[in-house]
């Protein structure tokens, strides 16, 4: 393949670069992840709208994702990925910018959550095909494992931080952080010199009846690989059981953890999740080395959902803050690992579109139904019963797994077939 299959991937330029970029736009996106739910609840003091900015972070996959997919498999994945991240530092930098000139408001807010992730979709499509080819096959899963893990510590201090700079800074002006960090990302990923695209001689030309044909193809290869339609359809069920969560966190922290939403403790909660991921992460290339990614699935997963039945029921943070980096570490291994293992088996011309229609299934599906429901659930049941509720049906996910075809995935031998 190419030079980054040949050295560790530390003394890799390109993966160095690219892993700097991943590890800034997170760090910018965790800040922003905090501030804006927190932003519209103290514009709005509402449940519903709060939980509405979670909903709006995924639901831009609905619409934009089958197609940014497509498009991405068609062009130079480098650029593609610096043009969204220039656009998105422009998108988000408008939020404290009104607010400095007293004109900021909710609609605007929402509106920027959703056009933000509109555009991160085809990041996402270019960026699922451009790691294969720049790591190669065999190094994927701990390419993303080091991406993940850095990803994660950020995760575990940046919370923090936030909650201590929002006791004495408005959430709007912290979104300046991310855009910067936008910015930040798109040099370093336009710094990368090995190609992260194959030649696309022979295709088509690009038409909408072409497009569409190349949504069907990938489409068609997820829903026939049995290993990749189960994790997608697990996932899908997880994740609406997540984003119902997150989508009423701010309201937790606040109504029933009585830690407010903003602070030390605040942080603390928040960045309880990144420890876990952390430990997921940085352990999911050794557990490759002993068990089958469908094996990974099948045990991690039942942990994740009871752990989302527990969390909301802890009856104080530290409890809970301890409940979250257990929850963190199951649920971010079946992300890392379903990732990882539709990123091995998926031919190169077909990566993004078969990872953006995964991604669009757990996360646009799954996460903005689960977001939509929790606001619900907690403006009728109240926050912490339609926490429970949602952490319940996850169970589904698990019922669906071990009556799947990854059960016997999971009992094959030696290396993932590519």
């Amino acid at each position: 393949m190419t030079a980054g299959t040949s050295v560790r991937l530390r003394d890799d330029p390109d993966f160095r670069r690219y892993w700097l970029g991943r590890v800034l736009s997170t760090a910018g996106s965790m800040v922003t992840a905090i501030a804006l739910p927190v932003l519209v609840y103290r514009l709005s003091g509402s449940p519903l709208l709060t939980a509405l900015v979670t909903a709006l972070e995924a639901a831009p996959y609905l619409l934009a994702g089958l197609f940014a997919g497509a498009l991405a498999d068609r062009w130079n994945r480098q650029r593609v990925m610096v043009a969204a991240d220039l656009v998105n530092a422009a998108l988000i930098s408008s939020v404290p910018i009104a607010y400095w000139l007293d004109a900021l408001t909710v609609a605007q807010v929402l509106v920027v959550a959703f056009l933000v992730q509109g555009v991160a979709t085809f990041f996402d499509g270019a960026n699922f095909g451009a790691l294969p080819v720049l790591v190669g096959r065999a190094q994927v899963a701990q390419a993303n494992a080091a991406v993940w893990t850095a990803s994660s510590l950020v995760e575990l201090f940046v919370p923090a931080l936030a909650g201590l700079a929002l006791a004495v800074i408005n959430p709007a002006t912290l979104l300046a952080l991310d855009a910067l960090s936008f910015a930040a990302s798109a040099l370093a990923i336009r710094g990368i010199l090995r190609a992260m695209s194959e030649q696309r001689a022979g295709r088509a030309p690009l038409r909408p009846r072409v497009v569409f044909a190349d949504i069907a193809e990938g489409v068609r290869y997820l829903i026939g690989h049995a290993g990749v339609r189960t994790m997608t359809i697990v996932g899908s069920i997880q994740s609406f059981a997540g984003g119902g969560f997150m989508a009423l966190m701010v309201v937790w922290t606040d109504r029933v953890l009585h830690i407010g939403t903003s602070g030390l403790r605040f942080g603390l909660v928040y960045g309880a999740w990144g420890i876990g991921a952390l430990a997921a992460a940085a352990g999911l290339p050794r557990l490759l080395r002993r068990l089958q990614p469908a094996a990974i699935t099948l045990y991690a997963l039942p942990m994740s959902a009871a752990l989302g039945v527990v969390t909301p029921l802890m009856p104080t943070w530290p409890l809970a803050a301890i409940a979250l980096l257990v929850w963190g570490s199951a649920y971010v291994l079946v992300i890392v690992n379903s990732i990882s293992y539709r990123q091995q088996v998926t031919p190169e011309h077909l990566l993004g579109r078969v990872n953006t229609a995964g991604r669009m299934l757990s996360w646009g599906v799954g996460w903005t139904l689960g977001s939509v429901a929790g606001g619900l659930l907690g403006s009728h049941l109240g926050v912490r019963t339609g926490m429970v509720v949602l952490g319940v049906f996850a169970f589904t996910g698990v019922l669906v797994a071990w009556t799947s075809p990854l059960r016997r995935l999971a009992g094959e031998s030696g290396p993932v077939q590519v």
